[in-house]
């Protein structure tokens, strides 16, 4: 089924916007139980200790900010990749910096859900 695309794009700057602002109801609905969400770092996260972590204030979103985003539309799934550039405060300390990500959605049951999320940290 062709045509998702735009419609995944969006969703995924909702759930941007959402990180940004923990909120979690969002990230709930978005994030699938089973993510696998590889940080620049090469740092691995669960849904849970994704949102665990933003709810604990350990890692806390600023701004998320996607550009060049494309889709692939797969019917049940669509990858997106593009540009974003993230402001993070991870452990007390904040960062600014650019990745390249590879972002996986599948409709399950009817919804949309982020299923993975790589990124590539881009120099500075």
């Amino acid at each position: 089924m062709a045509g998702n695309g735009p419609t995944i794009i969006d969703l995924d700057a909702k759930r941007m916007k959402a990180m940004a602002a923990k909120d979690t109801a969002t990230l709930e609905a978005v994030l699938a139980d089973d993510l696998i969400y590889t940080h620049s770092s090469a740092r691995l996260d669960t849904k849970r200790s994704l949102i665990d972590a933003m709810v604990k204030g350990t890692t806390v979103y600023t701004g998320i900010e996607a550009s060049d985003v494309k889709a692939q539309d797969l019917g049940d799934t669509v990858v997106l990749t593009g540009i974003a550039q993230i402001k993070v405060v991870s452990g007390g300390t904040p960062n600014a910096f650019g990745v390249r990500f590879t972002d996986v959605y599948t409709r399950r049951n009817g919804s949309w859900q982020m299923v993975t999320w790589q990124s590539t940290r881009l120099p500075a």
